[in-house]
């Protein structure tokens, strides 16, 4: 769709009306060429401050700062984003209300049922029904490189429940936080075939996508509060 060498991802369950992506690590969370992207103002652009929270920001007309790790709204010329560096962003839209969500999930917003929350909160907020909401997870640490130990994997089951979204890999726990927030949204009530979920593991392809877990296991590395990818969700 773009000539250039950002890294773009465009999940193809949504309508013409909305704009939806995942970016990599160019253009990363550059609001300046995520509006040139997006076609949306960069003073319509909203981003959240981010502490791995429940919490869930309804934004009308103040786009003040404000900690939250999920934001909903329904009105339109306005994008709202998250920034992940192996964290899941995950995007959601109901088309019949037109509304939309986007949610900073980590372990820690996964134990906290975090996607649930946003969910609960559209219907409450806007009427909308889960079978209605179209979701796509972006890319994130996957299990093939999430080794964790029971302080993370028990809290993020509780919330959870059953589903294939953790293993056991020579004598070690992995978890798959991507296909957690997936079991949980269908929780729910949202349809499978609402569910879109990119298989890019962001530890797999550093070249690719910031990490967090890669950068601080190598020497020389440097993370800091600019290396993220976002994802970002917006109606015309």
């Amino acid at each position: 769709m773009y000539n250039s060498p950002d890294i773009l991802i465009f999940p193809d369950i949504y309508d013409s009306n909305i704009r939806a992506f995942f970016s990599g690590k160019k253009p990363g969370a550059d609001l300046d060429r995520i509006a040139e992207i997006s076609s949306f103002k960069k003073e319509n652009i909203y981003m959240p401050i981010q502490k791995h929270t429940d919490k869930v920001l309804l934004l009308d007309f103040d786009f003040s700062p404000a900690i939250a790790d999920a934001v909903i709204t329904n009105n339109r010329q306005v994008l709202i984003g998250v920034q992940v560096a192996d964290c899941v962003p995950v995007l959601l839209y109901d088309p019949k209300k037109t509304a939309i969500g986007v949610v900073h999930a980590g372990w820690k917003g996964t134990a906290s049922g975090l996607i649930k929350n946003t969910i609960t909160a559209m219907h409450d907020s806007f009427g909308s029904s889960p079978e209605d909401i179209r979701v796509s997870i972006g890319p994130s640490i996957r299990w093939c490189c999430y080794k964790v130990k029971n302080d993370v994997l028990d809290p993020v089951i509780k919330a959870t429940g059953a589903g294939e979204y953790h293993m056991i890999r020579d004598g070690e726990y992995c978890l798959d936080i991507a296909s957690a927030n997936k079991y949980q949204a269908l929780s729910l009530g949202v349809l499978e075939n609402n569910i879109w979920i990119s298989d890019e593991c962001t530890f797999c392809s550093p070249d690719k996508f910031y990490s967090y877990r890669y950068s601080k296991g190598h020497a020389g590395r440097r993370f800091d509060s600019m290396s993220r990818q976002g994802g970002f969700i917006g109606i015309f």
